[in-house]
């Protein structure tokens, strides 16, 4: 077969929010396809249209596009094998139904759910097949007279692919290698329905893969059972030579115990398991998205992208174009992938330190702003310079560093009464002194004449520093005491202490 161009696609059902695993495999198909100079496809799968969920195909377009994941074409984009919705592709659907009734490789089934039902309660493991399909009620056991009558009739069918038992099918993973499967475990899939004249998943799927020239198909390790019917699919439509290779990769595991990363857990460890926040359009219910948590869309597509798949080096932190010149999908692992959400936050703190303070400020700014503080983008850029390394978010700097911005209102209690000693509002009298008496408030000059004035006094190093702090900041954090005092400027330095001083002395007398 002559080599063709790498064509991948990722087809989500809108059926509610993406979900991280989903995100991943997109991501693992984005990096192969520009790896191999290929194109990406995005299709939408909404032929189960009782599962359908309003907003959910415009919040799959808006993950993308917030964490950077392009598309070649497909929905929302275009392209020469639309329409990208199958919904859209009915007409085109019954053709390839109608092929495999002509050439016998599937049949019309009439049985009802409650037939079926009863079936599963009379039969253990009962499963519509070789075995089965002969005392069913079908076009396999009645006449083409009395088939065509019931059709005639209104009577409701689906069509079931014919399953031969007793053969191997052979699946080229490229991350598992040649994979066999005996078609005796598959049943007779239904692959179209009379009620909304949709097909089902599964011919729908191999139907548009094969006219969309797709060569590999990279999916969930929870679809591996699907691939063995989608290969005689393949074989029964005569595409055979067209068929594209499988990788299927690992699932991604809870954080603890066994089994697959669900929502449960992320609500029960406070993670969010969605890349944007969701609102359940019938209960109202709001889940957790990483783009609302203040994460970066690049921290996340880096966290992802480790989840599975290891380069063989010690690095860690990836751009995106170091993702697509290094991603090998044989590397991927064939075991599940636990999923490590601290890691996550600590790729976002990676990211903080990465970026410039500029850019970090532009982000912290409008926090600033929304608490009712007017200051310059200089001013603000300084904290940031001075507190980006003790944050996992941009969120959390305001509460760590609004004393820059904001005096104390109150002190600490655990803090006043282990730093404020006896002593302290005399020693702070003194500082304000020598403070005062400062043309030059740089950090170095204040930090030279203030330590020769301690180290004159014979004073404690910690004791006056840790008082300065509470006075400055009202608990006992921040960078170092010089930087604060710097950035407050002499008048407010003063006037803080001045506070500190006159509240905390009323405080420990009350």
């Amino acid at each position: 077969m002559e080599s063709r161009k790498v064509r991948v696609r990722f087809p989500p059902s809108p059926t509610g929010p993406l979900h991280i695993g989903g995100v991943r495999t997109a991501l693992y198909n984005y990096l192969f396809a520009r790896q191999n100079d290929g194109q990406f496809i995005l299709r939408i799968e909404d032929t189960d249209s009782t599962r359908f969920v309003p907003g959910a195909e415009d919040y799959i377009i808006e993950a993308f596009r917030w964490l950077g994941i392009k598309f070649d074409e497909g929905v929302g984009i275009g392209g020469p094998h639309g329409p990208y919705r199958q919904s859209e592709r009915r007409e085109l659907y019954k053709q390839y139904v109608d092929k495999l009734l002509s050439s016998g490789k599937a049949y019309i089934a009439f049985d009802t759910p409650e037939e079926l039902q009863a079936k599963r309660e009379e039969i253990k493991n009962f499963q519509y097949d070789a075995s089965s399909r002969g005392f069913m009620t079908n076009s396999l056991t009645l006449s083409s007279q009395e088939t065509e009558q019931l059709i005639s009739d209104g009577k409701q069918y689906v069509v079931r692919f014919k399953v031969t038992p007793g053969e191997d099918i052979h699946i080229c993973d490229l991350i598992r290698g040649d994979v066999v499967i005996k078609s005796d475990i598959i049943d007779d899939k239904v692959i179209f329905k009379s009620s909304d004249e949709l097909p089902t998943y599964h011919l729908a799927n191999v139907v548009d893969d094969h006219l969309m020239e797709i060569t590999h198909v990279i999916r969930g390790e929870e679809w591996l059972p699907s691939s063995p019917l989608h290969v005689l699919l393949y074989k029964a439509l005569g595409w055979e030579d067209t068929m594209p290779k499988f990788a299927h990769l690992p699932l991604l595991l809870k954080p603890d115990g066994k089994g697959k990363l669900s929502k449960r857990d992320g609500d029960r460890l406070g993670f969010p398991v969605f890349p944007l926040e969701w609102t359940d359009p019938k209960t109202g219910e709001v889940a957790a998205g990483y783009r609302e948590q203040d994460y970066f869309p690049e921290a996340v597509i880096n966290f992802l992208s480790l989840l599975g798949w290891n380069p063989g080096t010690e690095q860690e932190m990836f751009s995106i174009e170091e993702l697509i010149e290094q991603f090998d999908i044989s590397k991927c692992s064939r075991s599940g992938a636990r999923f490590d959400f601290q890691k996550g936050i600590w790729f976002n703190h990676e990211y903080i330190l990465k970026k410039s303070d500029a850019e970090i400020a532009g982000l912290f700014a409008p926090i600033v702003v929304g608490n009712g503080i007017d200051e310059p983008m200089e001013r603000i850029t300084k904290v940031v310079s001075m507190m980006k390394d003790r944050v996992n978010f941009v969120k959390e700097l305001w509460p760590l560093c609004s004393f820059f911005f904001v005096p104390p209102t109150q002190y600490d209690e655990a803090t006043v009464r282990k730093r404020w000693k006896q002593d302290s509002p005399k020693v702070m009298t003194e500082l304000s002194e020598i403070l005062s008496e400062l043309d030059d408030f740089s950090i170095e000059n204040q930090e030279k004449v203030v330590l020769a004035w301690i180290e004159e006094k014979g004073y404690k190093l910690g004791d006056v520093m840790n008082a300065f702090r509470l006075a400055l900041v009202g608990i006992g954090k921040g960078p170092g005491m010089f930087d604060i005092s710097a950035f407050l400027g002499k008048k407010e330095t003063l006037r803080r202490l001045k506070k500190a001083i006159d509240t905390i002395k009323v405080e420990a007398e009350a």
